[in-house]
């Protein structure tokens, strides 16, 4: 087959087309993967309607969205190291090092990580091009719906919870949005020990997912008596880690106020909006804190490979539907308009 299916945002025009394009091919160090399920998340959107502003546009005027992607090993590129053979079943890291920088020639954390589906072409397509170093192996047992999102909807609320926030057993945390992001922090947080876990979302059925994915406490930031809710529910202590999944100026604001002392608030959610905290003295006083996070980090991905293939997280209750690559812009108008109330969409070649 030399033509494939692909969803390509086109930079110029800002329009989203599922067309025909060549099967690409790969170069050394590369392999082409076989797509079999690829995850819609609120990125592409945010990347689809212009509220996410390229670093490193693609120099073509088009990209391949699409950074949640597993499949199999189709072809093999040339000077390959890993000896992974065709048909090996991975997952792909959802970005790469730039492997040009000062920071990549000694071997150090690149500064300068290009996205997959954003800075180059990603995997809402039947194939997909993937430097050899971000693949990941997933073993037979773990599916290719709930090995696709790992990359991103769940390693990015791991890294938060387990390495940004290091959260330990019986801190009291707080998750601001129970969307994709915000419903996995929730599972890690209870995966770690957490204690009391309280959800925060304006919909009554993100609330009651909330629970069912293990909050202790799910509030609507409506309430009046909201601050009261949390001071009774942590003993008065406040949240020792409150993090922002939805990426609303509001939300900072709500939980900086109930975050007890030495407490943390973790942005995770993505917005161009400026960080404003209105909190004064007592923000001093308390030692409060606020840290930015962004995506996983390298070890991640494996670690969270294997807690799902070792049943210690079970990421079938995030698969909310599966829909042909063809109809990508329903799902994406699913996404944004919150129809049916989407953990993760799949997308399926």
């Amino acid at each position: 087959m030399d033509t494939m299916l692909a969803g390509r945002f086109h930079l110029d025009s800002g329009k989203f087309l599922v067309e025909e394009v060549a099967v690409p091919v790969p170069g050394p160090g590369e392999v082409l993967i076989e797509v079999k399920a690829a995850g819609v998340c609120l990125s592409d959107l945010h990347l689809i309607d212009g509220t996410l502003v390229l670093l490193y546009p693609n120099a073509s005027g088009a990209v391949t969205v699409g950074h949640e992607v597993s499949g199999v090993i189709h072809a093999l590129g040339p000077g390959l190291r890993r000896g992974l053979p065709v048909g090996t079943r991975v997952t792909l890291e959802a970005g790469q090092s730039c492997d040009r920088c000062a920071d990549c020639a000694r071997r150090r954390p690149c500064t300068q990580v290009r996205t997959r589906g954003i800075d180059y072409d990603g995997g809402w397509a039947q194939y997909a091009i993937a430097r050899e170093d971000t693949l990941v192996p997933i073993p037979d047992e773990l599916p290719f719906d709930q090995a696709a999102i790992i990359p991103d909807a769940v390693s990015t609320s791991y890294a938060a919870v387990v390495a940004t926030a290091g959260v330990r057993p019986a801190q009291a945390v707080g998750v601001w949005g129970v969307g994709g992001v915000g419903a996995h922090s929730l599972r890690v947080a209870r995966l770690v020990g957490a204690a009391p876990i309280i959800a925060v979302d304006p919909l009554p059925g993100a609330r009651d997912r909330a629970l069912a994915f293990g909050a202790d406490i799910a509030l609507d930031p409506a309430a009046d008596d909201f601050a009261e809710q949390v001071r009774v529910a942590t003993a008065g202590r406040g949240l020792d880690f409150a993090f922002d999944c939805a990426g609303v100026p509001a939300v900072r604001e709500q939980a900086a106020a109930v975050l007890g002392r030495h407490g943390t608030l973790v942005l995770v959610g993505i917005t161009p909006d400026p960080l404003t905290i209105s909190e004064g003295l007592t923000f001093n006083y308390m030692g409060k804190q606020v840290r930015g996070h962004y995506g996983g980090f390298p070890e991640s991905v494996p670690e969270l490979v294997r807690l799902a293939s070792n049943g210690r997280l079970d990421l079938a209750p995030s698969i909310t539907d599966h829909i042909p690559l063809a109809d990508a812009a329903e799902a994406i108008r699913r996404l944004e308009h919150k129809i049916g109330d989407p953990i993760r969409l799949i997308l399926v070649p």
